[in-house]
């Protein structure tokens, strides 16, 4: 990016501000017919203009400008030095048209004369930056960058500023891909105005990557001071290493100050711009100290928001401590600590603090809805069957006549072995209790607690407790053990099939177990199980041989289920994978 806008951009910035302002009105309408001109690529027509406006009027700036561009495509420029001459005696305090004569002699390739030209403009302004400036850009328009740049550091070492010219260094240093030294005048200049960092970072962003790491070491060395560690950790922020930037970041605003809160709010908005759970996460960060810094709702508000950006990013011990100072402040406002101890709750459960999440829970007293509060509740009863805490999880619904608390009682009487009021609860509850997919295991449930018909089965319940706690291998040999133990045509099969379906999920060295009980349910078990589970667990197992690469068997297997069970539920899916085995199936 560049910082100083080409001579012919500029120009024609100056003659879009002179037509519209301040010229004479005929003078006005003329330089505009000569851009006109220009525009439609007759420049010596456009010359003619602006040298008939100067006849009239020597200083007008607008029709010098315009010589400056369409007289060099002609092979005139030399012509315009003569007219600059004069303009400076009708204005002799123009610094607009000192700027001009030297880009014309520089254009001219009359070197001693810029050189003479700045020496004289530097008498009569000797504190002042702008013609060392338009010295070095005049140098740079004739790509004469060595030039340019031993000009801007005479012109700094005569003014007597460290930070002098760094503009100029520094756009000077990225056209020539010095991007070290760029990086260095920046971090310069950033020192001395911290409000320009956003615009350093903006310059810098686009360097080279195999530049990085030497433009970090100029911002970030020993000696750096804190303005340019913090504009070194943005850029790393950009280049997608958040944590080491944050880790340069966090010194440099350790303790209260403007520059640190308007640093920290620059450093957190960037960080949305970069993908990722570690961009996220430190922009939870910085938005945390932002809050330590700033009083009132908007430290409540930020320390919220870094919560929700430490969550996203997994870090939910640094989002519980943020929600927990937002429930604890007193001057938050009681909808917003109401919302941070909801969310407070939300984690605590999912961090297995059950206990914390209850006395949470219960200190939000009335400021929650009771929509949101029995959501929170049913979360927490999940929780708790998750662990197996039956009593507890039912303690939380006993009160709870809701279509939805009467479907997690039924799991309760389900994980307890009491299979008869399981399904009552189940179908109390109906299909539109809780989510779809609690509607769809329900639903799934209670067309295996028919097939089994018994109204207690302890081990059943037992064994599909181990399942919602997690423990999936276990379930399965307890799945296996409860079939064995149901009379035949009582839901064996359809338990084995559970089973089998755990353990083809389990993967690895389940699979064999998986096979073993889908040939169980195939074959057929003692007593002539048949329904809906044979062709179900055919079909799975022609799955399992499909993931295994064994396509010639899973092929025989759909084969087998189509012929044998035409009237199955699961033939359409059957004959989807009998095609997909088939061009699995290398041809000879």
């Amino acid at each position: 990016m560049r910082l100083l806008r080409p001579p012919r951009v500029r120009n024609a910035l100056f003659v879009l501000f002179l037509t519209g302002a301040g010229a004479a009105p005929l003078a006005a309408q003329a330089i505009g017919q000569g851009f006109e001109l220009e525009r439609q690529g007759r420049l010596s027509d456009a010359a003619t203009v602006y040298l008939t406006t100067l006849r009239g009027e020597p200083a007008n700036l607008a029709a010098l400008l315009g010589l400056e561009r369409v007289l060099p495509g002609l092979g005139r420029l030399a012509e315009l030095l003569p007219l600059v001459r004069r303009a400076e005696v009708v204005d002799t305090a123009s610094m607009l048209l000192r700027a001009v004569e030297l880009r014309v002699y520089a254009g001219l390739d009359q070197t001693d004369s810029v050189r003479a030209a700045a020496e004289r403009w530097i008498a009569r302004a000797p504190g002042d930056e702008s013609p060392w400036r338009e010295w070095a850009v005049a140098l740079e328009d004739q790509r004469q960058f060595d030039d340019a740049r031993a000009v801007l550091q005479r012109g700094r070492r005569a003014l007597g500023r460290a930070t002098a010219l760094a503009f100029e260094l520094a756009d000077l240093a990225q056209r020539t891909g010095d991007w070290e030294s760029a990086a260095t005048e920046w971090g310069t200049l950033v020192v001395s105005n911290p409000a320009q960092a956003a615009n350093a970072v903006a310059q810098l962003a686009d360097a080279p990557e195999d530049q990085h790491d030497k433009m970090i070491r100029a911002l970030t060395g020993p000696a750096a001071l804190a303005a340019t560690r913090r504009l070194g950790a943005e850029l790393l922020l950009g280049w997608g290493d958040p944590m080491r930037a944050w880790t340069l970041f966090a010194p440099t605003v350790a303790t209260p100050s403007q520059d640190a809160v308007l640093a920290l709010r620059r450093f957190a908005d960037r960080a949305t711009t970069v993908p990722g759970p570690e961009a996220k996460r430190v922009r939870g960060l910085a938005l945390n100290r932002f809050a330590d810094f700033v009083p009132g709702a908007l430290a409540v508000q930020a320390r919220a928001t870094a919560a929700r950006a430490l969550l996203d990013a997994g870090d939910r011990v640094g989002a519980r401590a943020a929600l927990e100072q937002v429930a604890a402040d007193p001057a938050a406002a009681a909808d917003a600590q109401a919302l941070a101890k909801a969310t407070l709750v939300e984690i605590l459960i999912g961090d297995g603090l059950l206990d914390s999440a209850a006395a949470t829970l219960a200190a939000t007293g009335d400021r929650l809805s009771g929509e949101d509060r029995q959501a929170l509740r049913y979360a927490l009863v999940r929780a708790r069957l998750a662990r197996g805490e039956l009593d507890r999880a039912e303690q939380l619904l006993a009160s709870d006549s809701s279509v939805d608390a009467l479907a997690l009682k039924g799991w309760v009487a389900l994980y307890r072995g009491d299979l008869k009021r399981a399904g009552d609860l189940f179908r109390e509850a109906g299909p539109y209790a809780g989510e779809r997919r609690g509607a769809t295991e329900r639903a799934a449930m209670l067309a295996l607690l028919q097939q089994i018909g018994a109204a207690q089965n302890r081990d059943l319940g037992a064994a599909l407790l181990l399942l919602a706690r997690g423990d999936s291998a276990a379930a399965v040999g307890a799945l296996r053990r409860a079939a064995g133990g149901l009379p035949a045509g009582s839901g064996r099969v359809d338990v084995l099939l559970v089973a089998g379906q755990i353990a083809m999920a389990l993967g690895g060295t389940h699979d064999t177990t998986a096979v073993e009980l889908f040939a169980e349910i195939v074959s057929g078990s003692p007593g002539g199980d048949r329904g809906a589970a044979p062709p179900a667990a055919e079909l799975a197992w022609a799955r399992l041989l499909l993931r295994r690469g064994k396509a010639e068997d899973a092929v025989a297997h759909l084969e087998h289920l189509i012929l044998t069970y035409p009237g199955s539920a699961v033939v359409p899916e059957a004959r989807r994978e009998l095609e997909r085995a088939k061009g699995a199936i290398p041809r000879s």
